[in-house]
C-alpha cells in the first residue's frame, strides 16, 4: 500500500500554492498562448485534425498535471508523437487513434505501477541527442506536404514524401506556401528581439491569417472545429482492431514513456526567473500520470500525449511553481475551444507548418551535437547511427538500435580494461621462482572478455605452477567462471598446478556452483593470503626439483 500511495496525488503537491498562485496563473496563461498553435499544428500534422490536438492538450494537460510526477511538466501532443502517429493514421485510419491512445495509455500506466520509470537512465546521452536530431529533421520534413496540401504521400518516409510533394506541386502553390511559411518564421525570429515575453508563434499565425483574409488568398485552412469539447465515450473497439493496433500501441507507449521521462528529467534541472528550482520528480508517478492522460485523451477523441519539454520550459521560465499553472494552461485552451473555434478555423495550414518548422529547428542544438561528435568515436557513432535510423526507418527502432550499440561499445570498453597481467612474485627472489607464474585478473571476467583472458593465461610456457590472483576482479559472470574452469583444466592437463587466491565474497557462491574450486587438484589450492599461496607454489617447485634429481641415475 505504501508503494501505491507514492503514485497518487497528495496535498503536498500544492504546498507552495498559497504564495505562488499569482505567478502560477501568469505562467499558465503564457504557456496556454504558446501551446495553442502547437496543439493545432501537431493535430493537423499527425492527420487526426486540429480538434483532436486541442482536446489532447486540454484533457491530457489537466490529468497529467494532477497525477504526474513533476510539479511543472506540461503535457499534450508533441512532435515525436506526430512522427509515430502519421504512418499509423495512414494505415489504420483516423478512427483508430482514440483506441490507440487508450491502449498505449494503459501500457504506460502499467509501466509506472510496476516501477519501471527509472529505466530511462539506461538510455545513453548520445542516443538521446541523436534521437532528438532525427525527430527534428522528420518534423521539419513533414511540414512540406502539409503546407502544400499534397495528397497520396501519407505513410511514406518523410524524406521521400517531402520530395514527392514538392515535385508534384504547381508553381503558384509552392510560392504561396513558401511565402506564408517565411512570414511565420520571420515573425518567430524577430519578435523575441523586441520582447521575449511576446508569444511569437501566435503572433506569426495571426499575421498570416489576417494577410490571407485581407487579400482573399485561396489556401488550405484548418477548417471547422467543434464549439465544445466532445463528451467522453469509449472508442469503437473490436478484437480485430485491437490485434492490429497491438504493435503500434506498444511503440507509442514506449515513445510516450521515454519522451515524458526525459522531459521531466530535464525540467527538474531548470530554474525559474528568480533562480528557484522546480524540485525533483517521481519517475514512476510520472508514468502513471502520463498513462492516465493518454487514456483520458482517447476517451475525449484525442491522441496519445507526452510531456513536452518546450512548453514545460516556458512554464518554468514564466515562474510556474506548482501544478496549478499547468491546469491554467489547459483552461486557457478550453476557453479557445468554446469561444474562439470560428476564428481558429480560418488559420492557414501553411502558417502552422511554419510554426512547426521553427520548433523542429530549435530542437537541434549545434553546440551539443559538436560536443557529442568530438567526445569520443563511440559517442559519435551512437549519435550518428541513432539520428540516421530515426529519419530513415523508425523512432522505436532507433532507440533500440542506439541502446544496443551503446551496450556493445560499453562492453567493448569494459573488455579492453579487463585482462590477466603477469606480476613479479612478492618478496626476495628464490631459486625456482622462474617456474611460477603469478597472474592478476583485473576488471571484469565476463562473456565479452573471458576468452581473451583464458588465451593470455594458457599461453604461458615453462612454468610448473600458476597462481590466479582474483582479489582485483570486479565482475565475474557464469561465462567467466566457466572459462576459469576450462583454463584450470587445460593447465592441469599439461602438468601445471593451479592455485587461486583472493576469491571475493560476492563471487564465492558462483565459483563453487560452476565448479572452479572443484577443477583444482586439491581444495587446499585455494588461498586468501598471497604470501601463503606463493610459499605453497615454491614448495611444489622444490618437490618437483627433488623428484627430478632422484630420477637422474647416480654415476
Amino acid at each position: 500500500m505504501r508503494g501505491v500511495r507514492e503514485l497518487l496525488p497528495v496535498r503536498n503537491d500544492y504546498a507552495e500554492l498559497p504564495t505562488s498562485w499569482r505567478v502560477d496563473i501568469f505562467a499558465g496563461v503564457t504557456v496556454g498562448i504558446v501551446a495553442l498553435p502547437l496543439a493545432l499544428a501537431f493535430g493537423v500534422s499527425s492527420g487526426v485534425g486540429a480538434a483532436a490536438g486541442l482536446a489532447t492538450a486540454v484533457v491530457a494537460g489537466i490529468v497529467a498535471a494532477v497525477f504526474g510526477g513533476s510539479h511543472v511538466q506540461v503535457s499534450g501532443p508533441t512532435g515525436a508523437m506526430v512522427v509515430v502517429l502519421a504512418p499509423i493514421v495512414a494505415s489504420h485510419g483516423v478512427g483508430s487513434v482514440a483506441l490507440l491512445s487508450v491502449m498505449a495509455g494503459v501500457i504506460v500506466l502499467a509501466l509506472g505501477i510496476t516501477k519501471l520509470g527509472r529505466a530511462v537512465a539506461f538510455i545513453p546521452w548520445p542516443v538521446v541527442e541523436g534521437f532528438t536530431l532525427g525527430i527534428g529533421v522528420i518534423i521539419f520534413l513533414q511540414q512540406v506536404p502539409l503546407a502544400l496540401a499534397a495528397e497520396g504521400v501519407e505513410g511514406i518516409n518523410a524524406v521521400v514524401a517531402a520530395y514527392l510533394s514538392v515535385s508534384g506541386a504547381g508553381t503558384s502553390t509552392l510560392l504561396l506556401a513558401l511565402g506564408l511559411i517565411l512570414l511565420v518564421v520571420a515573425v518567430q525570429l524577430l519578435v523575441p528581439r523586441i520582447h521575449r515575453a511576446l508569444p511569437a508563434s501566435l503572433i506569426g499565425v495571426v499575421l498570416a491569417t489576417v494577410l490571407v483574409e485581407v487579400l482573399g488568398i485561396d489556401v488550405p485552412r484548418i477548417g471547422a472545429l467543434p464549439q465544445s469539447l466532445a463528451a467522453p465515450s469509449i472508442p469503437p473497439i473490436s478484437a480485430e482492431l485491437v490485434t492490429q493496433l497491438a504493435g503500434p500501441a506498444v511503440a507509442v507507449a514506449l515513445l510516450a514513456a521515454i519522451e515524458s521521462l526525459l522531459s521531466a528529467r530535464v525540467a527538474s534541472g531548470l530554474r525559474g526567473p528568480e533562480g528557484t528550482t522546480t524540485g525533483p520528480y517521481h519517475p514512476d508517478r510520472e508514468l502513471v500520470g502520463q498513462g492516465l492522460a493518454s487514456v483520458a485523451a482517447g476517451l475525449f477523441g484525442g491522441m496519445p500525449a507526452t510531456g513536452a519539454i518546450a512548453r514545460t520550459a516556458v512554464n518554468v521560465r514564466s515562474g510556474g511553481r506548482t501544478r496549478f499553472s499547468v491546469v491554467v494552461h489547459s483552461l486557457v485552451l478550453l476557453l479557445v475551444v468554446y469561444a474562439g473555434s470560428g476564428l481558429v478555423s480560418r488559420i492557414p495550414i501553411a502558417a502552422l507548418a511554419g510554426v512547426l518548422m521553427v520548433t523542429a529547428a530549435r530542437m537541434v542544438f549545434t553546440s551539443t551535437a559538436k560536443v557529442v561528435l568530438r567526445s569520443s568515436r563511440s559517442s559519435a557513432a551512437l549519435f550518428t547511427i541513432t539520428a540516421f535510423v530515426t529519419v530513415a526507418f523508425d523512432l522505436i527502432e532507433a532507440i533500440q538500435i542506439g541502446v544496443l550499440a551503446a551496450a556493445f561499445f560499453a562492453l567493448r570498453a569494459v573488455a579492453k580494461m579487463s585482462g590477466a597481467r603477469r606480476e613479479q612474485l612478492p618478496g626476495r627472489r628464490e631459486d625456482g621462482d622462474g617456474r611460477i607464474a603469478l597472474f592478476r585478473l583485473e576488471g571484469s571476467m565476463f562473456f565479452g572478455a573471458s576468452e581473451r583472458i583464458m588465451t593470455e593465461i594458457s599461453a604461458v610456457k615453462g612454468v610448473e605452477v600458476v597462481i590466479l590472483r582474483m582479489s582485483h576482479l570486479d565482475l565475474l559472470d557464469a561465462t567467466g567462471a566457466h572459462t576459469l574452469v576450462e583454463t584450470i583444466d587445460e593447465l592441469e592437463s599439461r602438468g601445471v598446478t593451479v592455485l587461486i587466491k583472493g576469491v571475493r565474497s560476492v563471487h564465492t557462491q558462483l565459483v563453487e556452483r560452476v565448479g572452479v574450486v572443484g577443477a583444482l587438484r586439491h581444495r587446499e589450492h585455494q588461498f586468501d593470503d598471497l604470501a601463503l599461496a606463493v610459499e605453497h607454489a615454491r614448495s611444489h617447485v622444490r618437490r618437483n626439483a627433488e623428484a627430478r634429481a632422484r630420477a637422474v641415475p647416480q654415476s
